[in-house]
């Protein structure tokens, strides 16, 4: 039987009356949609089913992204996401990383471009790490005078002003393959 449309992290069912099926996840109490879509609860079988439709991309647990950050504070960083593993997105999706033991340290400055890996997408809030040596800055701009910045040490140097600021830089840093604005 076909239903309605759902988005990620939406409610498809109760766990004690179906299983998971295609594109769904069981959160320990709902099966819960990992897509945008329409539920197909098979009675029969009892699956709950999620058919895709033709939508923007979206990023699942451990999937690479790159994307701006559009919000920095002491614990938390927002980034809007442009690449999902490398394939281009125009969904206009934000993630949220928390800093955790990082939150001591700058991690990004608004503007950066950033690398994260995708932990969570509990109830359609899209959660990502920073943790792994290679996620982090890749590009970044002085935030003084606009300026290139080089790497140095725990952060980045501008070539024009000298100003020195601290970011968790990925191993990648200035190797991006991406425009420079």
């Amino acid at each position: 039987m076909l239903e309605s449309r759902i988005f990620p992290g939406e409610k498809v069912a109760i766990i004690e009356e179906f299983e998971t099926g295609d594109n769904t996840l069981d959160d320990g109490h709902m099966i819960r949609s990992v897509v945008i879509g329409s539920t197909e609860l098979d009675k029969k079988d009892r699956v709950a089913r999620v058919n895709q439709v033709n939508a923007p991309l979206i990023p699942r647990i451990n999937d690479i992204v790159i994307g701006s950050a559009t919000l920095v504070v002491p614990a938390m960083l927002a980034v809007n996401i442009q690449y999902i593993n490398g394939n281009l997105t125009r969904a206009g999706i934000e993630c949220i990383c928390q800093l955790g033991r990082n939150g001591k340290k700058t991690v990004a400055k608004v503007g950066d471009i950033v690398m994260l890996r995708i932990i969570s997408t509990m109830n359609g809030k899209i959660q990502a790490s920073v943790e792994e040596p290679e996620l982090g800055v890749l590009f970044s701009r002085c935030i003084k005078c606009a300026g290139n910045v080089i790497k140095i040490g725990l952060g980045v140097k501008c070539v024009e002003c000298s100003y020195v600021d601290q970011r968790k830089l990925s191993v990648n840093f200035g190797n991006g393959n991406f425009i420079k604005l």
